[in-house]
């Protein structure tokens, strides 16, 4: 089974994002902000990422490159998401991604991002 870690402040959001996630297949791990998204990968290793970018605490793209700078995360794809339009993620930060999600998303949209990925 495939594992996705959404990571979300919006209880909300993620939740609904995990329902829909798990309702396909997916074992689904939810953290509410990106302190507790890294504690998270310390315990596991997901086969994906779904990132929101602005955050309080740590921002996405603050655990976007804590990410990417671990050896042992490095590979995991990270989908970044946000409510903001295009020019959220710096060219540098747009290349450790493995994608980007406008909020709100459809499902369909949803699943060709995880296509687009391999999950």
């Amino acid at each position: 089974m495939r594992t996705v870690l959404v990571v979300d402040d919006e209880y909300e959001i993620a939740e609904v994002v995990g329902t829909v996630l798990s309702s396909r297949g997916y074992e689904v791990a939810l953290a509410l902000n990106g302190k507790l998204a890294l504690a998270a990968l310390a315990d596991q290793r997901p086969d994906l990422i779904l990132l929101d970018v602005m955050m309080p605490v740590m921002t996405g793209i603050e655990v976007l490159r804590t990410v990417k700078a671990t050896e042992e995360h490095r590979a995991i794809p990270v989908v970044m998401m946000s409510a903001v339009g295009d020019g959220v993620l710096s060219s540098e930060d747009e290349s450790l991604t493995a994608g980007y999600l406008r909020k709100p998303f459809t499902f369909d949209e949803l699943m060709a991002t995880f296509a687009r990925v391999g999950l």
